[in-house]
């Protein structure tokens, strides 16, 4: 539970409070999020996991996004980037492709050329590494009815920076229901 619960705290204190992503208070809200925890360092595991998760979707039209949490998985962040790749490609194999989108979040989550001490990388940073599988059809209602969605990025990227690097590792570090960042 304490995954879940940590994970619980990051959406609401920076993803929702800081709205990194405006469409996520309504489905946190509305219990729309389902939170499921891999144990597993084993790759094949967790891929099984994920097309679990995926048909645990396609059961359950209440879920309208899940989060997968590793709590002991690819903690080195060029480890889950690899495994991100290999868990879209076999989206595409499983013809989830058009259905289920995933998102990625990190720790240590760092934008490809950007600097690690960059700020703009705590919009991606989260608790444990994850993997957000999100219904498509979802996004597309949820853009479509919000104004400049293009524009999200860009303000996440200014509001991070002006936040600065101490006050968001401050806000990460917190989620931790011991209060240490248990990933450096």
């Amino acid at each position: 539970m304490k995954h879940i619960d940590e994970t619980k705290k990051w959406l609401e204190t920076v993803v929702i409070a800081r709205n990194i992503c405006p469409f996520a208070k309504r489905v946190f809200d509305n219990g729309g999020i389902n939170f499921a925890v891999e144990n597993s360092t084993d790759v094949e595991a967790c891929l099984e996991n994920l097309i679990v998760e995926c048909e645990r979707l396609d059961e359950n039209e209440k879920i309208e996004t899940t989060l997968l949490i590793y709590t002991k998985a690819f903690t080195n962040f060029d480890e889950y980037l690899d495994f991100l790749e290999i868990a879209e490609r076999l989206l595409e194999l499983e013809d989830y492709e058009g259905i289920y989108q995933l998102a990625s979040f990190h720790p240590n989550y760092c934008f490809d050329g950007s600097f690690e001490n960059d700020a703009a990388n705590y919009t991606n940073r989260s608790p444990y590494p994850m993997l957000h599988l999100l219904r498509e059809n979802a996004i597309e209602n949820a853009v479509a009815n919000y104004p400049n969605p293009e524009i999200i990025p860009e303000n996440n990227i200014k509001l991070t920076r002006e936040l600065g690097l101490e006050k968001m590792h401050e806000t990460l570090v917190l989620c931790y229901t011991n209060e240490v960042n248990q990933n450096e």
